[in-house]
């Protein structure tokens, strides 16, 4: 299985609303600036993550995108939910209609048994917990390069 760019992307700009939360609204273009991501994409994640009530924006000339709620309050299964839909590795596992070897198919209990644990693994993780991760990232690049 391999994660779209939709939900690899809306994770980094979530993470970047996160780093910000205090700072009020952030502008598209400075989160697209940090993190890489072209404006037009990026809005349309953020378009994706307001309906899912992830992300307040507001228009105008001071307009831009905060968080709806406290980073320690977004779970990261909400974020990838919101871009991706349900994470399953095999349509099977969350619609055992559309197979008819489903009830004894033993390869489609592992599938069942992997999303389960992705499930829980982003669900006991907030964006906060990835904020709180990332000095340690940081002190082990600048080690690794002697900054």
């Amino acid at each position: 299985m391999k994660l779209s760019t939709r939900g690899r992307y809306a994770m980094r700009a979530m993470l970047d609303l996160a780093r910000h939360y205090h700072d009020g609204l952030v502008l598209v273009k400075d989160t697209a600036r940090r993190e890489g991501i072209s404006e037009r994409y990026l809005e349309h994640l953020f378009l994706s993550l307001k309906t899912a009530g992830l992300v307040k924006s507001l228009c105008g000339a001071h307009g831009g995108f905060t968080l709806s709620r406290p980073p320690s309050e977004i779970k990261l299964i909400e974020v990838m939910q919101a871009c991706e839909g349900p994470l399953v590795l095999v349509e099977c596992v969350a619609d055992a209609g559309v197979c008819p070897r489903s009830s004894q198919c033993v390869a489609r209990d592992i599938w069942g048994e992997l999303k389960s644990a992705m499930d829980g693994v982003l669900s006991s993780l907030t964006l906060q917990d990835l904020i709180e991760r990332q000095p340690a990232k940081e002190h082990r690049h600048a080690a690794m390069y002697h900054i």
